[in-house]
């Protein structure tokens, strides 16, 4: 056989010439994955119901939205978890080899049907639904070596300047911070004084929220208006609340 391709190397160079050019769009054409998906791909769906405690969160938000997800094509299995702190967190687990992106939509859909069912805060900050992998590639670790920030500071630091950026690598299908910590205002409510005034917790969440609000105020000169105008001017009113005031 040797000799063969010796006696003849123009024959030999178009056979080499073939077998590059074989290789070269094997390289192209040929998937990326080198084993079959093994994994069960997962959705996971998540709200938050400030101030409710995890028997609320239940009973108000993941048994509505559960009747819904019960019926979704190709599920395999799902957990849901409650904490203390509000927050609700559904995991669907579905069979291998199904098209994710349309599970997520499938997931979406049964969710919008459950919102009708939700409290009005749940529906204000919305119910996420997001494809997750079930492998965590990697875990980074964010710290203040001489102690001047803490974690809050770091938590916030995190997700405002790194979150994104991580999140937009390429490969890096989600990023997420573990044990998150947020600011937020908490305010305690004497009931004395509540029932002395006539108020309910409600009026006072009614009256912090319209005093904590961007206001669009327009603009001077802007049509339809008298004709003649030649300036506009945009119109700046206060908006959300920026400082802590003192207790009353």
């Amino acid at each position: 056989m040797a000799r063969f391709f010796v006696d003849r190397p123009v024959f030999a160079m178009v056979i080499s010439i073939v077998i590059i050019l074989i290789g070269t769009l094997s390289l192209v054409t040929l998937p990326i994955a080198q084993y079959p998906e093994v994994i069960p791909p997962q959705v996971r769906v998540t709200a938050t119901y400030r101030g409710a405690n995890a028997q609320d969160v239940e009973k108000t938000i993941a048994a509505p939205i559960e009747q819904q997800l019960v019926g979704v094509d190709d599920l395999l299995y799902m957990a849901s978890s409650s904490s203390n702190d509000g927050t609700l967190t559904i995991v669907l687990t579905f069979e291998v080899g199904i098209d994710l992106d349309l599970a997520v939509v499938k997931v979406q859909n049964k969710v919008k049907v459950a919102e009708p069912l939700l409290p009005e805060e749940v529906r204000r900050e919305g119910v996420n639904v997001k494809k997750v992998s079930s492998s965590v590639l990697q875990y980074v670790a964010v710290y203040s070596p001489d102690g001047r920030y803490d974690d809050l500071f770091l938590s916030n630091y995190v997700r405002i300047n790194l979150l994104d950026r991580i999140g937009s690598i390429p490969g890096v299908g989600e990023a997420t911070i573990p044990g998150e910590r947020e600011y937020g205002m908490r305010i305690w409510l004497n009931p004395d004084k509540l029932a002395k005034l006539g108020m309910t917790a409600g009026d006072v969440r009614e009256a912090i929220a319209a005093q904590n609000r961007q206001n669009p105020a327009g603009s001077v000169g802007q049509p339809p208006g008298r004709g003649g105008v030649e300036l506009q001017y945009p119109v700046n009113a206060p908006g959300r609340l920026l400082e802590r005031a003192g207790r009353s």
